[in-house]
């Protein structure tokens, strides 16, 4: 099979390729070896003291207090808690920003295209810290506030995106059967633009569940606060590191399931919308020539 993009390769180019990835492959391979060796071997400190290794059984041990693994349980509870509550709010945010961005009004689209833009432009932390001073909100609602108008910026120029994607006819015929330009917007083009970036707002809510770690600064006990921060000043820095790794492969399991969720709903959704195929098509049948033109046939 041949490409107008570019050449075919030849047996030469393709033995070519195997051999520079499987060397790529090896390469990856004993960079992973040798960091895991390097972490785990014993190091001396500067008194002459021996540190044990990263993988030393003394340095994993505290796993074995089921306290340890309540206060991570609690910390993925607190994460997941904001990130639902701020998801939701986002949600609905985004669908406001979208509509105002693309009203047709430009007392209602310019004021909402300066706060989008100021919102963007803002770090979700500063706002966090700002919206914790000035209002009082405490730490749990300062960082729902901060994530949903911060990702509601985000997903409202997802889904006018969407909207202005759709062919010009879906709005015409909205206002020519006699729907208003809200109801048309609601009723047709809205429904169609939330289909098309579902999978980019899904991905957007997982920018979010990772940002609930910022709210660390603000004081609420999320997950990094609790598994790094808390267990590590109660137990000592000796388990720094595997409070870190474990802490770690939390946010990964979390955020490898929105991320599958994400591309489950991005093939349903493509097969759904991916147009008319010709077998759904009813074929044609042709048309009777003493129906069609019986005046013909009388002359």
């Amino acid at each position: 099979m041949t490409s107008v993009l570019y050449d075919a390769p030849g047996p030469k180019a393709i033995v070519r390729s195997r051999v520079l990835s499987i060397v790529g492959i090896i390469v990856i391979a004993a960079g992973l070896v040798w960091l895991i060796l390097a972490l785990g071997a014993p190091k001396v400190s500067a008194n002459g003291a021996v540190q044990p290794g990263l993988w030393d059984v003394s340095r994993w041990d505290v796993f074995m207090d089921v306290q340890v693994w309540r206060t991570l349980g609690q910390g993925a509870l607190n994460t997941l808690r904001m990130a639902a509550v701020a998801a939701v709010f986002a949600l609905v945010l985004g669908v406001l920003f979208s509509f105002g961005r693309a009203s047709d009004t430009k007392w209602i689209r310019i004021p909402t295209t300066i706060v989008l833009e100021f919102v963007r432009g803002m770090p979700v932390l500063l706002m966090m810290l700002f919206i914790l001073l000035v209002f009082s909100t405490g730490s749990f609602w300062a960082g729902v506030a901060a994530l949903s108008v911060y990702n509601g910026a985000i997903i409202g120029e997802a889904l006018r995106a969407g909207i202005a994607s759709l062919p010009r006819g879906q709005r015409e015929a909205g206002l020519a059967i006699g729907l208003t330009p809200i109801a048309t917007r609601f009723r047709i083009e809205f429904p169609q633009a939330f289909r098309q970036m579902l999978p980019i707002i899904i991905a957007q809510l997982v920018v979010l569940l990772k940002d609930t770690s910022l709210s660390f600064v603000v004081g609420y006990e999320e997950l990094l606060r609790s598994g790094l921060y808390n267990l590590t000043n109660f137990f000592g820095s000796r388990y720094s590191f595997s409070f870190f790794l474990v802490v770690l492969a939390i946010y990964l399991t979390m955020n490898l399931l929105l991320s599958w969720l994400a591309r489950v709903i991005a093939r349903r959704t493509g097969s759904r919308s991916g147009g008319v195929t010709p077998d759904a098509v009813p074929p044609v049948k042709p048309a009777d020539p003493e129906v069609v033109y019986p005046a013909a046939l009388g002359n």
